[in-house]
């Protein structure tokens, strides 16, 4: 701890009364806002920030009062401001309670608490959250309940704000990390005036707000990482909680519709929590599902719900996207094309053999075999899906399943090549659909390489199509023993900032905010990128970079990997075929 700390005896007011105080810790300033209304909201009056107020002032500190509801967020700030000319923490505690068993609460009852308990943090925060961004600095506490967290019979109107306290919290956290803005929840057990008509007087004094204070203040400090946690508190024992999910059961059959009968089947697996996993991101959600998606489509596919409501229209509908053609389009690139992707997929000075690949005077310099994705990606990048008749695509729910890519001859090291797209097929996985994209590229009239792209759109399968396809070039299982040799590359943290010079402008990769919208923690590595790390670990290990020796590539995407992050290639060697896996080497 610094000499910035505010030492506990000067916060020990935090739990005497329900409200929100904006503080400034490392100066001993202190904003106090209470309403001064009783614990069910009726009421105010100044006497209780008063008594805080004199309190810091007693014990060293500086304090300014405000009476404003918390409703009024904007007055709750401008108050902080006006006297000490910035902000770094919010506390909100404000709340009151109306509780009645479900069956009576009346729609002021629920509303109230709504506007106060959940709002009100809301409105304070919001009012302080852009002089956080610009300062680059912020910690806020969200006041949660064990009520809120486990549910308790009479407060179903508090519960809901209590747990939607910790939803809010854990967006902020998530939302204000880059600017070095933490958001923490706590549950308190704690006497307040919430409490004093509740609880007996010898039960008050073990459980006073002294034994909270501490804990916030930790939260609150600089040098405190913590951030988007839960902290149930009191009587001077902390215990920090966390979610457990089970490793759940797939109850969908490859010959069998989705059914309640399967789910049952299933339920004891469903709620087993031996070998539970414990999720902290909404990403870890997310790779859940995916990994559930690559089971399922590893098994052959996964017949349509039957209880699904699908119609012929909808069905001819996609076959009618079957077999359409994009306008062809032409890609030129140069050397310096070449290079920019060699580098972008980790070639470097550091592997000698690489110097063919990136410097544009070396006597045998090539072109990595894998920019043949570079020169077709267009069709997907060019806004074509969109124009495809009979198939609706919402672009924000594409995901890039699996790439195909075949050279019949080595790619030149700079050229322009004619290429040409079409929709080879539309198959319906269930819980979306994917398409494949055949491109061809052409030098005059010569057939260079071929790309196919699997796409996979979320939410748009049930349409009672095929399943499988004999146009899907099909990924092969890698062998059942170790692997003939392994590869090691770690990214750097400009990965996806240089390989997308290449021309994959997604934001999803370099904008945190992008990602963030997706469901991730940060901008994620280009699934080609490290697509061309695979390949080049390949082409190193087994042809000594000779690009002549490379045919054809199939690959499927299944977790993400973000910049920074080690790859390690393991690889098979089978007669004259490779076969291989890349996933993220953790030390």
């Amino acid at each position: 701890m610094t000499q910035k700390v505010v030492d506990s005896q000067s916060l020990k007011v935090l739990g005497h009364v329900p409200s929100n105080y904006l503080v400034e810790p490392w100066q001993r300033k202190f904003k106090v806002n209470d309403l001064g209304g009783d614990f069910m909201g009726v009421g105010k009056g100044s006497l209780a920030a008063d008594k805080v107020v004199e309190e810091i002032r007693r014990k060293g500190g500086r304090a300014v009062a405000n009476y404003d509801s918390v409703e009024a967020g904007e007055k709750v700030v401008k108050t902080a401001l006006d006297a000490f000319g910035r902000i770094d923490v919010v506390i909100n505690n404000a709340g009151i309670l109306r509780d009645r068993s479900f069956g009576r609460i009346s729609d002021e009852d629920w509303d109230i608490i709504q506007r106060v308990d959940l709002r009100g943090s809301f409105l304070v925060t919001r009012a302080a959250w852009d002089h956080m961004k610009k300062q680059k600095f912020g910690r806020i506490i969200m006041t949660s309940s064990a009520s809120g967290i486990y549910g308790n019979f009479g407060q179903a109107n508090y519960c809901a704000a209590k747990l939607g306290l910790l939803g809010l919290s854990n967006c902020l956290a998530v939302e204000g990390e880059k600017s070095n803005i933490h958001c923490n929840t706590i549950a308190p057990t704690a006497g307040s005036r919430l409490t004093q008509n509740i609880l007996p007087d010898d039960l008050l004094e073990a459980l006073k707000p002294d034994y909270v204070a501490p804990l916030v203040l930790w939260l609150c400090h600089e040098s405190c990482e913590e951030n988007g946690g839960l902290f149930e508190v009191g009587a001077g024992w902390i215990g920090k909680l966390r979610w457990e999910r089970t490793l759940g059961a797939i109850v969908r059959q490859r010959t069998q519709p989705m059914t309640p009968e399967a789910v049952k089947a299933n339920w004891t697996k469903i709620c087993d929590f031996d070998n539970a996993t414990k999720p902290q991101r909404i990403q870890d959600s997310i790779d859940g599902i995916i990994e559930a998606l690559n089971k399922i489509d590893s098994d052959g596919g996964v017949s349509a719900n039957h209880t699904s409501n699908v119609t012929s229209t909808a069905t001819s509908g996609f076959a009618g996207a079957i077999g359409h053609k994009l306008p062809p389009f032409s890609s030129s690139y140069t050397e310096l094309d070449t290079i920019m992707y060699a580098l972008g997929v980790g070639a470097s000075i550091k592997e000698p053999k690489d110097l063919k690949f990136i410097y544009e005077g070396s006597s045998d310099f090539s072109c990595l075999p894998t920019f043949g994705v570079i020169l077709a990606q267009k069709s997907i990048m060019g806004g074509g899906l969109a124009e495809i008749p009979g198939l609706s695509v919402n672009l924000a729910k594409v995901l890039h399943g699996e790439q195909y890519l075949e050279l019949y001859k080595p790619l030149p090291r700079a050229g322009k090549l004619k290429c040409e797209a079409i929709v080879a097929d539309v198959l319906d996985k269930g819980s979306g659909l994917i398409m494949l994209m055949d491109v061809y590229s052409y030098s005059g009239e010569e057939l260079i390489c071929y790309n196919q792209f699997s796409i996979f759109v979320v939410g748009a399968g049930g349409f009672g199509g095929k399943r499988t396809s004999d146009k899907a070039n099909v990924a092969v299982a890698i062998p059942n023993r170790p692997p003939d040799a392994v590869l090691t590359d770690t990214t750097s943290l400009n990965q996806a900032a240089l390989y997308r010079l290449s021309g994959d402008w997604n934001p999803l990769h370099i904008d945190p905010d992008f990602a963030n919208l997706a469901g991730f923690d940060k901008p994620i590595l280009h699934g080609l990128c490290t697509f061309g790390f695979s390949a080049r670990h390949v082409l190193q290990q087994f042809a000594d970079n000779d690009v002549s020796r490379f045919k054809a590539i199939k690959v499927r995407f299944a977790k993400p990997v973000y910049p920074g992050q080690t790859l390690q290639t393991e690889m098979w060697k089978e007669g004259n075929r490779i076969h291989f896996q890349t996933k993220v080497w953790i030390m």
